[in-house]
């Protein structure tokens, strides 16, 4: 995958895809999910105080619904002028993409870089009677198909995080798909269901303090996290032992020129590297992972490459 879409046109179009450029209006960007989402929440701790370094106002418009579908089918469609950009997520985007039918592929899409990668966790209500996940999998173990997990949606990414995590501990759930992963933490608040996979940045306001919500009970990591020192990874536990989460990164619409991609991917770059926008990350429990173009490309490609020989295998009956 490269940053130049399009082609062909003459030496005129391969002389405007050099030219300089920079947005001399609004820009739309895609979120895929709802206000309130940790992708929306992220998005907006970077768009928002992107101005500076784009010179125009960054106009998130929330499309939710189907898993993610619905935005990524309008963003993959929009006019590839640098006007509308999005945000997608990974894996949830390539398990769509190789669906028989998808409206969408990774050829849709030109990577402009990554903004969040973000662990998985598993996570219980504060006061449920599982204190340990060796407790919670033994229950579920005992009672197939009986405990119940919250998902932001069939096949989404905190689907397929309860997927690795049940198989790799031989274990039967029940699934409870929401509408994304803000509506999948609300029903296990309620205590709708027995416990959900989510993302670190996802729970960070969940977990701590005298309000605290959740308890996390397992990390899906190689190694600890410094700041979940005291949750063991799923690994050490004899579960799966890779890493798994989510990724979530700017990209265009195909056929976006290769001076608009290499504008949006420097602006980013200059947005994260402010240190003003580091703090408001690391206040909202979440870290920049900048990724260039050209590594969000190949990160693309890794996660289709995982989706088409992992996640489809996690789903056969």
């Amino acid at each position: 995958m490269t940053g130049c879409g399009g082609g062909g046109g003459g030496d005129k179009k391969a002389a405007d895809a050099n030219k300089e450029w920079k947005p001399t209006k609004d820009v739309k960007v895609i979120i895929a999910y709802k206000a309130g989402s940790g992708t929306d929440t992220g998005a907006r701790l970077l768009l928002n105080n992107a101005k500076p370094y784009v010179g125009q106002t960054m106009v998130i418009e929330n499309k939710p619904g189907a898993d993610g579908k619905i935005g990524w089918t309008e963003l993959t469609k929009a006019k590839p002028d640098g006007y509308t950009i999005g945000f997608i997520n990974l894996p949830t985007y390539t398990t769509l993409a190789i669906q028989p039918n998808a409206p969408f592929n990774d050829q849709s899409i030109v990577p402009i870089c990554n903004h969040l990668t973000e662990t998985g966790v598993v996570v219980v209500k504060k006061d449920a009677k599982w204190k340990t996940l060796k407790e919670l999998v033994a229950d579920a173990q005992a009672k197939p198909g009986v405990l119940k997990a919250s998902t932001n949606g069939v096949k989404a990414s905190n689907h397929t995080a309860a997927q690795l995590l049940a198989q790799s501990a031989k274990f039967q759930y029940k699934a409870v798909p929401y509408g994304g992963t803000a509506d999948q933490l609300l029903a296990l608040r309620q205590g709708e269901v027995d416990f959900s996979c989510a993302k670190v940045a996802d729970i960070a306001k969940l977990i701590n303090g005298d309000k605290a919500e959740l308890r996390v009970l397992g990390l899906f990591a190689e190694k600890r996290d410094p700041q979940l020192k005291d949750v063991p990874t799923l690994g050490e536990l004899g579960y799966y032992n890779k890493w798994y989460g989510s990724a979530r990164a700017l990209v265009a619409p195909k056929g976006t020129p290769e001076n608009i991609i290499k504008f949006y991917e420097t602006a980013m770059k200059k947005t994260m590297d402010d240190p003003k926008v580091k703090e408001a990350h690391q206040k909202a429990g979440m870290a920049t992972d900048y990724k260039d173009s050209k590594a969000l490309g190949a990160l693309i490609k890794e996660q289709m490459d995982f989706c088409k020989n992992v996640v489809t295998k996690l789903y056969d009956k």
